[in-house]
C-alpha cells in the first residue's frame, strides 16, 4: 500500500536560507526514498513575500545590508557564516554577483502560476532555476525579462506565465509566516529555519 508525504515549504527567493533549507530538504527526501520507496512524496511551493517595500527597480544588495546590520564587520561576518552554511549544504552563494536586492512578487506570482501548468518536476525546475541564478549570477528577479528568460528555459511560453506579471505595486498575496524557510509535513507544521536533512528526515518518519 502506497504511503503519501505531502511537503509545503515556505520561501522567498532573496532569502539564502532557503535555498539552504531547499538543499537540505532535497537530500532528506532521497535519503527517505532510499529507506522506505513505497512513500509518494508530493511538494508545494509556498512564496512569502518578505519585503513588499522593495521598489520596482530594486534597492542596492550591500547598502541594503549594511544598513540592516550594522557595519561592515557584521556584514563580513554574516555573509561568511551564510556561505559556510550553504556549503555544507551543497548550495552557492556568491555574494559578489549579487548587486539588486529585487521585489519579488511577479516571481512568486510567476512560481504559483506555472504550478499550475506544468508537471511537478517542470515547477521544481523553474524555482531551482531563480534562485540559483538569483544566488549564482545575481539575476534580478524583479525584471519581466528576467523571469521570462527562466520561465522559457524551463519550457514554459511566456503567453503562459504573462498573467503573473503585474508589477511590484501589487504586493504578492501568499502564505503569511513569521520566518522562512518553514515546512509542514502533511499539514502539520514543523517550525520554521533551515533544518539538517537528518532532522527534516526524522520529521517525515513521524509525518508518517
Amino acid at each position: 500500500m502506497t504511503r503519501r508525504l505531502r511537503i509545503a515549504m515556505g520561501f522567498d527567493f532573496v532569502c539564502p536560507w532557503c535555498l539552504i533549507g531547499l538543499r537540505q530538504l532535497r537530500q532528506a527526501i532521497a535519503m527517505l526514498r532510499a529507506e522506505a520507496p513505497d512513500v509518494e512524496v508530493e511538494c508545494d511551493w509556498l512564496g512569502v513575500q518578505l519585503l513588499p517595500q522593495v521598489p520596482a527597480d530594486g534597492l542596492p544588495f550591500h547598502e541594503f545590508y549594511l544598513r540592516r546590520l550594522g557595519g561592515e564587520a557584521a556584514l563580513a561576518q554574516r555573509q561568511a557564516m551564510v556561505r559556510a552554511a550553504a556549503e555544507a549544504a551543497g548550495a552557492r552563494i556568491n555574494f559578489a554577483a549579487l548587486h539588486t536586492m529585487p521585489n519579488t512578487a511577479d516571481a512568486h506570482r510567476l512560481l504559483q502560476l506555472a504550478a499550475g501548468l506544468g508537471d511537478a518536476a517542470q515547477c521544481d525546475s523553474l524555482l531551482e532555476s531563480l534562485l540559483t541564478g538569483y544566488f549564482e549570477r545575481g539575476d534580478d528577479l524583479g525584471r519581466e525579462a528576467t523571469l521570462m528568460a527562466h520561465a522559457v528555459a524551463c519550457g514554459y511560453s511566456p503567453q503562459q506565465l504573462a498573467p503573473a506579471l503585474r508589477g511590484a505595486a501589487i504586493p504578492y498575496q501568499g502564505s503569511p509566516a513569521a520566518g522562512v524557510p518553514y515546512y509542514t509535513l502533511n499539514g502539520r507544521d514543523i517550525g520554521s529555519g533551515a533544518r539538517a536533512a537528518p532532522q527534516l528526515l526524522d520529521a517525515m518518519r513521524a509525518a508518517l
